[in-house]
């Protein structure tokens, strides 16, 4: 029976997206619930918030090879994706998340059996064919929003949070490359060192968790210091 290796720096690299995410989140919320003078849209808040969203797209192709039920944790995601969608809409209607990092997430995971069996050559051209599209369909206006998950917007669109299919399914692919090329055949970890940070491996393992309950926390934390 194979061996199952931990691979510390997939650990280390989902703990710095969480870091990130929650990093920029708080910068929002300083400025949009506690009006702090502070951009979130300058170039390095805007790198911090993309970098975290991007590591995490990339760690979800990458651990598609690991994954034994990759539709039912798509499913589960894409639920909880559902729910934020509901929770923005009662409360940031003109910004709701229609599609954001957990539904684009969501589906990924769901069609990611299909792009495991498919091989380098052919997911290279999707990679570069889903952005290519991604950059064409931002400069497309429809007059419908059943298009959006596919990166097609209509006049007047605004959301907090957006993460369509396309370009950004180019980085999953990424990702499920980097799994056949340095993941897939080996019976040892992929670097020498080991990493055992409980806090880490915390991170790591409870990252959906903290991305479903994290917002709230920052909002009451606002709210308190405001009353002081």
């Amino acid at each position: 029976m194979k061996m199952k290796i931990r691979h510390g720096e997939i650990d280390v690299l989902r703990a710095v997206a969480i870091v990130l995410m929650v990093l920029f989140h708080f910068v929002y919320d300083l400025k949009e619930f506690a009006g702090v003078n502070i951009d979130y849209r300058s170039p390095l808040w805007f790198f911090i918030g993309k970098a975290s969203a991007l590591l995490f797209i990339f760690i979800s192709g990458l651990s598609s090879g690991f994954s034994k039920s990759p539709v039912r944790r798509g499913l589960k995601v894409l639920f909880y994706g559902m729910v934020i969608t509901v929770v923005t809409y009662l409360f940031m209607k003109d910004e709701y998340v229609r599609f954001g990092i957990l539904h684009f997430l969501g589906v990924s995971m769901i069609l990611s059996p299909l792009l495991v069996r498919l091989s380098s050559l052919t997911l290279w051209g999707l990679a570069g064919s889903s952005t290519v599209l991604g950059f064409w369909f931002k400069e497309q206006v429809l007059n419908t929003s059943l298009m959006l998950p596919f990166g097609l917007m209509y006049d007047g669109f605004a959301s907090m949070d957006y993460y369509p299919l396309f370009p950004y399914l180019a980085v999953t692919i990424l990702g499920v490359l980097a799994y056949r090329y340095f993941y897939a055949e080996r019976t040892e970890p992929l670097f020498p060192f080991q990493q055992d940070s409980a806090g880490i491996q915390w991170l790591s393992r409870n990252s959906l968790g903290i991305y479903l309950i994290h917002q709230p926390i920052l909002l009451v934390m606002i709210f308190l210091i405001n009353r002081l």
